[in-house]
């Protein structure tokens, strides 16, 4: 069975992580609303939403080599608004863009960040005729507005990256139509994929190929104050199902859970706390940049009554942790 799993973690023992995070608690006065109802637009909501104050385009993939070998991929470009202020040009911009990419290989795991501020042409998203997002030489792009087929290039340490990407499925709401909420409280993104993606390419000179996932999402304050973090799960099963969860975890233990059970057909059904069932089964340590050890779990049981389905899932590498300025676990299982 293929599967990929992203879990985003952030302890509260973790100053450093706690803090980076913060953006994601902070009061949402003057940024625009995410609101229930609101119908969302293609191609339109590809583009950035600079009046909200974050959002991501977020392509992983599960991929395999000529000799059955297990890759795994990450590309995102994230945005932030720095304040609530109207968009500027040049260096009076107000937009800040951010880049991570990963390459889960049997030999190693590699990664990398990028950062530029908007409004000078180093990064960024447009839409016209055409679809483009990137930050220095990174860049995804199609000859369309659809988004597919597309081709995903970048770089990693010695490493060239080159990936086509297709789809011509209908695209996935989650939550309420694309309203999802992330708490009790009132916290929501609005929140689309695309999990029907094949993928191939190369990475160097090896031959690769796959399934991919693109996520799209964007909110103004998507962590409630007592939410430390969270788990978060993209799974391709081998009978074409596609499964999405996630976890935002509370001080009190009262966690939120939602997610999405995607048919081999595109058919969606929304799922919510009591249709999922998930906890970690196991610990291990591995090793950050700095050599210190942290303990994360790796091991995790998901079970779905409604659809008859229990997962016990485990990573192909344990070492995927992203040492990035918003450090996190990530990888292929």
């Amino acid at each position: 069975m293929k599967l990929l799993i992203i879990l985003l973690c952030i302890f509260s023992n973790a100053a450093p992580a706690a803090d980076s995070f913060e953006v994601l608690r902070n009061n949402e006065e003057g940024f625009a609303k995410v609101v229930p109802g609101k119908a969302l637009k293609f191609p339109t909501d590809h583009n950035p939403h600079p009046d909200y104050r974050i959002e991501w385009w977020y392509i992983t993939a599960n991929l395999e080599d000529e000799q059955g070998r297990h890759w795994g991929l990450q590309w995102t470009l994230f945005r932030q608004a720095m304040s609530a202020k109207p968009e500027q040009q040049a260096w009076s911009n107000n937009q800040l863009w951010m880049a991570h990419a990963a390459i889960s290989a049997p030999d190693a795991h590699q990664f990398e960040e990028r950062f530029s501020r908007g409004g000078i042409g180093q990064a960024g998203v447009k839409l016209d005729d055409q679809f483009e997002a990137w930050i220095d030489d990174w860049r995804w792009h199609s000859d369309s507005n659809t988004l597919f087929p597309s081709i995903l290039t970048f770089s990693l340490a010695d490493r060239e990256i080159k990936m086509r990407l297709i789809s011509n499925k209908d695209w996935v709401m989650h939550g309420e139509d694309g309203y999802s909420r992330k708490s009790q409280q009132g916290q929501a993104s609005y929140y689309y994929s695309q999990p029907n993606i094949r993928i191939e390419g190369t990475i160097g000179d090896v031959q690769l190929s796959g399934h991919a996932w693109l996520d799209r999402e964007w909110s103004s304050q998507p962590l409630a104050s007592d939410q430390q973090g969270w788990d978060w799960f993209s799974l391709h099963l081998n009978d074409g199902n596609r499964i999405m969860l996630y976890r935002l975890r509370h001080d009190d233990g009262q966690h939120w859970l939602s997610g999405s059970w995607i048919d081999n057909n595109g058919n969606r059904t929304h799922l919510n706390g009591q249709d999922i069932e998930m906890s970690e089964k196991q610990f291990r340590q591995i090793k950050r940049a700095d050599n210190r050890a942290i303990k994360l779990p790796l091991d995790w049981q998901i079970s779905l009554p409604g659809q008859g389905r229990n997962l016990f899932i485990k990573p192909l590498y344990d070492q995927q942790w992203m040492a990035t300025s918003f450090p996190y676990w990530e990888g292929v299982v």
